[in-house]
């Protein structure tokens, strides 16, 4: 039977799409269980490669005959292999290209909004990481908000649209993926901008993103001005963008609320996390569309893919901001954080500019899901 390759592109798509896949990962099973690829109506079968070398033919009872067949691997080539046994026994079988590294690392591409004067709000979801980014695009200039480590993806996305990118934002310093938006700084001549709090170790120089700056791109207003959101970082900054969209960075996302223990301050940082989603916000639009910098589940994504819901929605039915009793708050943030980010150290440190790792190191720390929320 046939067999061909498919890229995380094709598999994003089925994600969105809620389309049914089998999916046999051949990865050890504590990375599998750590960590796969997820979709609504997808099906999994986890079996180790290393006890697939002598023959398919032990699992062919496993695997259906009637639904597309995905095999995944790491990095590709174990998968292919696996792949070109089950082809042998008559069934039609897809690979992953570039295996679960490249699905960590791609990046869909979605137009969320028009602004009122012109031009649009574009989100990066990067599907396989839970990791949500921005793109404001006015009048020839775009903004860049809290950027993976993909920074040609985002210059060359800016450029197709005929855009300069000026400004570049974290909203904090991030603890569970490497950021990209000093690189793309640096590479378009733009502006780099960080909460000063959360920059008191960085070994570059910023902009330092405080309340009271509102940032012009073409005909479009970034204000910051009161919203300094402490909690997930003591610098936690969030936007409002067009008086339209709020930029919640890792504070509050649809189905969750921001962890505060990153930097190993849970106590110290849940009463900060508490008011600036119990006071701050509350005196915000309730029509503002909130766009995270991160989403847990795929139930989270719209149909189209994206990631956002009106603010007044999320305090009817997000169980993080509907919890009356201080004390049972404080109890329910701390008690309920997941593992930490890999690596997290290590990335903080590589978003201040204190080591500089390899590419493949890079690789290797971002590998696993996103960990930023309270489950």
């Amino acid at each position: 039977m046939s067999l061909k390759m498919v890229n995380s592109h094709d598999i994003a798509k089925k994600v969105f799409n809620k389309e049914k896949l089998f999916i046999l990962d051949v990865r050890n099973r504590d990375e599998f269980n750590d960590w796969k690829i997820e979709g609504i109506n997808f099906e999994h079968l986890n079996v180790p490669y290393f006890e697939l070398l002598d023959g398919v033919e032990g699992i062919m009872n496993k695997i259906p005959s009637d639904k597309e067949i995905l095999v995944v691997c790491a990095k590709e080539g174990s998968s292919q292999m696996i792949a070109e046994m089950l082809s042998e026994k008559g069934l039609d079988v897809t690979y992953l290209q570039g295996g679960m590294k490249a699905w960590s690392e791609h990046l869909e591409p979605i137009k969320i909004k028009d602004l009122k004067n012109g031009g649009a709000v574009y989100q990066f979801v990067r599907i396989g990481k839970g990791c949500l980014s921005y793109m404001i695009v006015s009048d020839g200039e775009a903004a860049i908000i809290d950027a993976t480590r993909f920074a040609d993806t985002y210059i060359d996305f800016a450029h197709s649209l005929g855009a300069k990118i000026t400004n570049v934002f974290d909203t904090h310093l991030h603890a569970d993926h490497i950021s990209g938006g000093r690189a793309i700084a640096e590479k378009t001549n733009s502006l780099y901008w960080l909460p000063p709090k959360d920059a008191s170790e960085v070994t570059f120089n910023y902009q330092p993103l405080e309340d009271g700056n509102e940032v012009k791109i073409g005909n479009t207003a970034i204000n910051i001005h009161a919203l300094y959101s402490p909690g997930h970082t003591i610098g936690s900054t969030s936007f409002v963008v067009d008086n339209q969209f709020l930029l919640t960075g890792d504070i509050l996302f649809i189905d969750s609320i921001g962890r505060p223990d990153l930097a190993g301050l849970a106590q110290d940082w849940v009463g900060d996390l508490r008011e600036s989603l119990y006071k701050r916000y509350k005196e915000l639009s309730e029509d503002l569309l909130v766009l995270p910098a991160h989403f847990m589940i795929v139930e989270e994504l719209n149909d189209d893919g994206s990631v956002y819901e009106k603010l007044g929605k999320l305090y009817e039915k997000n169980h993080g901001l509907n919890i009356e009793s201080e004390e049972e708050f404080r109890k329910m943030v701390t008690e309920n954080l997941p593992p930490q980010p890999n690596a997290y150290k290590e990335i903080r440190q590589t978003n201040m500019g204190k080591i500089t790792p390899e590419d493949d190191k890079q690789r290797e720390m971002e590998i696993g899901p996103n960990r930023c929320a309270v489950r």
